[in-house]
C-alpha cells in the first residue's frame, strides 16, 4: 500500500474536499455574523463608576493631602515627599475632604502624637480615602494591628513615595521599609537634591544626618531612625547654595543629634558649619538644631566662635531632660548635670546674650521628689527663655516602659509645677527700648503680625507690611511678653534683602532644574536610585512603574513592555468577538 506521503500534492486546493466551503462562500457567511455581547452574570465582575478597575487609573491625576507631625526633620521629609508628588503631576491640596489620598507622616516621640496619627487613619478610612503612612511610627512598629493592610513608606525610602502612592491608588498595599546602603555602609537617607515643596518658601530645612549614637531608654525614635549616618559636607553645602538661589533667607540644620554629625564619616560639626557659613549671603541666617551635651563638649571653643558669627543665630537647643544624675543614668543619657552646666556656662560667657533652649521630662520611672526638686532648681537658676516640658509617656518596646512607673497623678502634678515655675518669669522685659536687627520670615498664627527673629533667635512681632517679608530690618522694641517681643521698624534704617533671587511661590516645587523640566515623562535618560526590594501584599506591577526624573536610569525598556502589552490587549479585543472583514 502506498504511503500517504507518496501522493503528489499539486495545489493547496487539493486538500479541500467538495463539501468544504469555498472562499467566496466563507465570506458570504461571515457577513451574516454579528458580534454578541457576553453577559456578565458574576457580581464580582461588576465595577462601579466610583471604583474603576486599577488598570484604568491614570497616575498623577489625583489630589493628595499631607499631614506631618513632629520635629523639623520630619517636616523636611514631608516637604520632600510633597515635592516629588507635585513634580510627577499630583495636586497637593490643603483640603483633606477633597483629597483622593491622605499621606500621614507620623511622630513616635510621645503617645499623644501617635494617638492623633491613629485617629487620622481611622478618619481617612471612614471617609473612603486611600492612605499612605510615613514617618517614625510605622517604621519603628510596622506590625501594629491598626497598620495592617496599609501602605507604608519608610523614613529612608521617601524618594520612592510616587511609586507607593501610585500603587496605593490602584488598590495595592505596598511597604518600603529598607535601609539605604552603599557597599554595606548605611547612608543618611534619600538624596538631598530631590524636588520639595517648602512649607515656608523662605526657610530651608536641611537634615545633616539621621539617627544617633545614643541608646536612651525612653526613646522610640531610635527604633525608627537607627544609628548615626551623616551626609557628606559637599552635598550639604550644595543644598544650601541651591536654597539661596531659590530665594531662601533662613536655613535650619536638623537631625536627631546635630552634635554627633560626622563621627561616622571622619569629620565633625564645626568643620561643616564653617563651610556652610562661607555660602550664606548677606542678610541670610543659619539656625543650628538640637545637640546633646556629650558631643558638643569637645567642640566648645569652635562652637562659640561659630555662634558669634553675624550670619549664625546665637541659639542652641541642648536637652538636659533631668537635673538628677541618678535619673540621667536610668535614661542612659551618657552625661551628668555638671556636663550640661559646663556647656551652658561656657557658651553664656563666650557668646553674650545667647539663647539656650532645653527639654525636661517630668515623672520618668524612678524619679523621686528629691530628683524633681533638683530639676526645679536648675530651671530657677538658668531661667531658660525656651523650655519644652514633657510629661513622661512609656513608649512600647522601650526599656523605660518596663521600669517601675511614677503614678500618673504625680507626673501630672510635677508637669504642672514646672510649668508654673516657667511662667513665673518674663525673659524679655529688660529688652524693651532696645534697637534690634531682625529677619522677617513668616506670619503669626493669629495673622495679625509678621514674625521675625533677632540675632538670638528670639521672636519679634512686627507690623504686617508685605514689604518687610524676607527682609532684614531694624526695629525698636516697645513691648515684651512671655514668648515674644513687639518691634516697630526704624524708618531711616537700612533694609537688607537677604534673598539673592525672588523666593518661590507658596506651593511651588523646589529643585526643578531645566533638565528636569524638559525631561520626557518616560524617563529614558534617568536612572533609578538603588533601594530595597518592594514587599507587597497584593500583585504589584512594580516592573511597569515609570522611572522618575530624580531616579536616574533607563526606562525605555519598561515603556516598550507597556506598549507591547497594550497592543496585545487591542489585538485580542479586535479578533475576539468584533465584526471583522477579510
Amino acid at each position: 500500500m502506498p504511503a500517504a506521503c507518496d501522493s503528489v500534492l499539486e495545489d493547496i486546493e487539493d486538500i479541500v474536499s467538495a463539501e468544504d466551503l469555498k472562499p467566496h462562500d466563507r465570506q458570504f457567511v461571515r457577513k451574516n455574523i454579528f458580534p454578541k455581547v457576553r453577559k456578565r452574570n458574576s457580581q464580582k465582575n461588576i465595577q462601579s463608576d466610583d471604583d474603576p478597575p486599577s488598570d484604568s487609573i491614570i497616575p498623577g491625576a489625583q489630589k493628595i493631602w499631607i499631614r506631618t507631625w513632629g520635629c523639623s526633620h520630619n517636616n523636611s521629609d514631608g516637604e520632600y515627599m510633597a515635592g516629588q508628588l507635585a513634580a510627577y503631576g499630583y495636586k497637593i491640596t490643603d483640603n483633606s475632604a477633597e483629597a483622593d489620598l491622605w499621606l500621614l507622616n507620623s511622630c513616635t516621640v510621645k503617645n499623644p502624637a501617635e494617638d492623633h496619627f491613629r485617629n487620622s487613619i481611622k478618619k481617612a478610612q471612614e471617609g473612603k480615602k486611600k492612605v499612605v503612612l510615613a514617618g517614625c511610627v510605622p517604621q519603628a512598629q510596622p506590625r501594629q494591628d491598626y497598620l495592617k493592610g496599609l501602605s507604608i513608606i519608610g523614613v529612608q525610602q521617601i524618594d520612592r513615595v510616587v511609586e507607593v502612592v501610585e500603587e496605593t491608588i490602584k488598590g495595592h498595599s505596598v511597604r518600603l521599609l529598607g535601609q539605604k546602603k552603599d557597599n554595606g555602609k548605611r547612608l543618611g537617607g534619600a538624596r538631598l537634591d530631590l524636588p520639595k515643596i517648602r512649607k515656608n518658601p523662605l526657610i530651608e530645612i536641611i537634615s545633616i544626618n539621621t539617627g544617633c549614637l545614643n541608646a536612651c531608654t525612653y526613646c522610640k525614635t531610635k527604633h525608627a531612625r537607627g544609628d548615626l549616618a551623616s551626609y557628606p559636607i559637599e552635598e550639604l553645602v550644595d543644598r544650601a547654595k541651591q536654597s539661596f538661589q531659590e530665594g531662601v533667607c533662613e536655613i535650619w540644620l536638623t537631625s536627631e543629634d546635630t552634635g554627633a554629625y560626622g563621627r561616622d564619616i571622619g569629620t565633625d560639626l564645626p568643620t561643616l558649619l564653617w563651610k556652610l557659613v562661607e555660602a550664606i549671603p548677606e542678610g541670610a541666617m543659619l539656625r543650628l538644631g538640637m545637640t546633646n551635651p556629650p558631643y558638643i563638649l569637645e567642640h566648645l571653643e569652635e562652637m562659640a566662635k561659630i555662634l558669634n558669627h553675624p550670619r549664625v543665630y546665637a541659639f542652641l537647643h541642648i536637652p538636659v531632660q533631668s537635673a538628677s544624675d541618678s535619673v540621667l543614668m536610668d535614661m542612659k543619657r551618657e552625661y551628668c548635670v555638671a556636663d550640661f552646666k559646663q556647656v551652658v556656662d561656657f557658651l553664656k560667657e563666650k557668646v553674650p546674650g545667647i539663647t539656650i533652649a532645653t527639654d525636661i521630662i517630668c515623672g520618668f520611672p524612678g524619679e523621686t521628689d528629691e530628683d524633681f526638686q533638683e530639676t526645679m532648681k536648675l530651671v530657677e537658676q538658668y531661667r531658660f527663655p525656651s523650655l519644652f516640658i514633657n510629661q513622661f509617656y512609656p513608649r512600647p518596646g522601650t526599656p523605660a516602659a518596663k521600669m517601675h512607673q511614677v503614678p500618673a497623678a504625680v507626673k501630672k502634678q510635677r508637669t504642672k509645677d514646672l510649668s508654673q515655675l516657667f511662667h513665673s518669669y518674663n525673659p524679655y522685659d529688660h529688652k524693651v527700648g532696645e534697637r534690634q536687627r531682625v529677619l522677617v520670615t513668616e506670619e503669626s498664627f493669629d495673622s495679625n503680625y509678621y514674625v521675625a527673629h533677632n540675632p538670638f533667635y528670639e521672636q519679634v512681632l512686627v507690623p504686617k507690611d508685605p514689604l518687610l517679608m524676607g527682609k532684614m530690618v531694624e526695629v525698636n522694641i516697645y513691648e515684651a511678653g512671655k514668648h515674644f517681643m513687639k518691634g516697630q521698624p526704624v524708618s531711616d534704617a537700612r533694609v537688607y534683602t537677604a534673598s539673592i533671587t525672588r523666593p518661590l511661590a507658596k506651593g511651588e516645587v523646589s529643585g526643578l532644574t531645566e533638565e528636569f523640566r524638559h525631561a520626557p515623562r518616560n524617563g529614558t535618560n534617568w536612572k533609578a536610585h538603588p533601594s530595597a526590594e518592594i514587599p507587597v501584599e497584593s500583585p504589584l506591577r512594580s516592573w511597569m512603574a515609570l522611572p522618575l526624573p530624580w531616579q536616574r536610569g533607563g526606562g525605555g525598556l519598561k515603556m516598550l513592555s507597556v506598549s507591547l502589552a497594550l497592543l496585545a490587549v487591542l489585538v485580542v479585543f479586535y479578533y475576539g468577538g468584533m465584526k471583522t472583514e477579510l
